[in-house]
């Protein structure tokens, strides 16, 4: 007569289970992530193999049900099976799902950005790349250094040049198990001094018809492709400021967008709505912040009526100390007008030209404030930090995070019943934190499963990179800008660099044999 498992339910097979190269009584089953994946990407099309454990087939060989029971080195049988039946696999290293010549680029890149002494020279390189006017050091016109860019910087951070590479790379990430990416194009619009003093003149004759021509038309054109490249499920980042001079004057002094400028914006908003693809708009410096507010608001009122769903975003730094209370009203308003707010929570990006005084005193400051309002959003209640006296409203939220101790708070909250049905993205950028984001990918995976075997749909947050698009000279002013905006974050990208030295590490060792 078979026996029963310890589940209660399943009767134990006759079959005895012999292990070849595994400590007795030990089944090692490769994990998900185990499994041979093919993606086509940018960075070659290549096998993964995330598990340092490596697994052995068991020999089955059948026995009378008599014998079941039989010790073997003392064991029964029965107790054998049950026991590798409830083993559990020891916890796949996050990054291990990424290939080795990312690691490697990821290994390369951040021990630049964590030194202070290899930093300052490579900042100077890339300025030099990015605004030389000489053939020989621009990437666009010498070939060699353009594919040697392309092979290193390039490709850690960028998506690429033309669809067929933004597609690929894009495909590649998913392939990863990224719900999507947030797609931003890397072109800006690039005004003299003399052009930003004079913003007044900008809406009249000569100079306001020069505006519409060389900066809102190629602006839009970009941000429309850019829509056009994405795909449902992802998200595109835009710059009112990419906009030029009309855009700079009428946000610096609160005015409503000029008439050829929001024509371009509405166009841009249909095109999304059309596209199922929502819009970010990134925070900018304090001088046009409070337009960008503005703007953002106005906007959110007319395309995001779908209850939970939003399609214009607004971001928020947590740093500004200001930045509850602005919420706050935000909130309220959507609130009492019945919109969806749209909110992307980031720490900030402007410490080196905002004012020293309208930032938190201090890192820790900053993050406290950052936990206090993603709580409060995620739970969708009030708190102490985010306070009003009206009902909280339909919300979407995107945290941008590189703080693996933030992430870690988001996920649990949002796994709480009393934040069930938010709609939730947590995003890094691309080519950094890669040690955050695949946190977050095998947690995913691992809600995933438990949903599936519960009959529930996975609640874990979407995880998302945020990426650009141009050409390779355009693509390093955008990088020469984010390496300014974190030269400050020595130990975050310490944390990337260690990561990524383990990781090499770990997978050495299991060339040899030694993992």
């Amino acid at each position: 007569m078979l026996k029963t498992s310890a589940l209660g339910r399943t009767p134990l097979l006759p079959y005895r289970i012999a292990l070849t190269n595994n400590p007795p009584n030990i089944v090692c089953f490769s994990s998900h992530y185990a499994q041979s994946h093919k993606f086509s990407t940018d960075f070659r099309s290549r096998r993964i193999h995330s598990s340092s454990i490596r697994a052995s087939a068991p020999v089955v060989e059948q026995i009378s049900a008599a014998s079941a029971s039989t010790p073997v080195s003392g064991i029964p049988l029965n107790s054998r099976i049950n026991s590798v039946s409830t083993t559990a696999m020891p916890r796949p290293a996050p990054l291990s799902v990424l290939p080795l010549a990312t690691v490697l680029r990821t290994l390369a890149s951040t021990t630049i950005s964590s030194s202070r002494i290899l930093l300052p020279p490579s900042l100077a390189i890339m300025s030099t790349l990015a605004h030389s006017d000489q053939n020989l050091l621009n990437p666009d016109k010498n070939p060699f250094l353009r594919w040697f860019l392309k092979k290193t910087f390039y490709a850690q951070f960028c998506a690429g040049e033309n669809n067929f590479e933004i597609r690929r790379t894009i495909n590649g990430l998913k392939g990863l198990g990224f719900s999507g990416v947030i797609l931003g194009y890397a072109r800006e619009v690039v005004l003299t001094d003399a052009q930003t003093r004079d913003l007044s003149s900008c809406g009249e004759g000569l100079v306001a018809e020069e505006c519409i021509r060389n900066e809102i038309i190629p602006w839009a054109a970009g941000t429309k492709e850019t829509l056009r490249l994405a795909q449902p499920g992802d998200f595109v980042a835009i710059k009112f400021s990419g906009a030029g001079r009309q855009a700079l004057y009428a946000l610096k002094n609160r005015l409503p967008p000029s008439q050829h400028l929001k024509k371009a914006l509405d166009e841009i908003c249909d095109l999304a709505v059309a596209r199922d693809v929502p819009l970010l708009i990134d925070a900018e410096q304090d001088t046009i912040q409070a337009g960008i507010d503005d703007w953002a608001l106005e906007y959110q009122r007319k395309y995001n009526t779908k209850p939970g769903h939003a399609i214009i975003y607004n971001t928020y730094q947590a740093y500004l100390k200001a930045v509850p209370a602005i919420l706050s009203s935000h909130l309220a308003t959507a609130s009492n007008e019945g919109f969806t707010l749209g909110v992307k929570l980031v720490r900030g990006a402007y410490l080196g030209s905002d004012p020293r005084h309208i930032i938190h005193d201090t890192k820790a400051d900053t993050d406290a404030a950052y936990d206090s309002i993603a709580s409060s959003l995620i739970r969708r209640q009030w708190g102490p930090t985010l306070q009003q006296n009206v009902a909280f409203p339909q919300i979407s939220i995107i945290l941008g995070s590189h703080n693996l101790d933030s992430v870690c708070k988001a996920r649990k909250l949002r796994a709480s019943p009393e934040s069930a049905g938010t709609e939730l993205a947590i995003a890094q950028l691309q080519g950094m934190a890669d040690e955050v984001s695949c946190e977050l990918l095998v947690a995913r995976q691992n809600a995933g499963q438990a949903g599936k075997k519960d009959g529930e749909p996975c609640e874990a947050p979407r995880a998302y990179k945020y990426i650009v698009w141009g050409s390779t000279k355009e693509c390093m002013k955008y990088l020469l800008r984010r390496a300014h905006e974190n030269k400050d974050a020595v130990s975050r990208t310490k944390n990337g660099r260690d990561a990524a030295w383990e990781e090499v590490k770990r997978r050495a060792k299991a060339v040899v044999g030694l993992a």
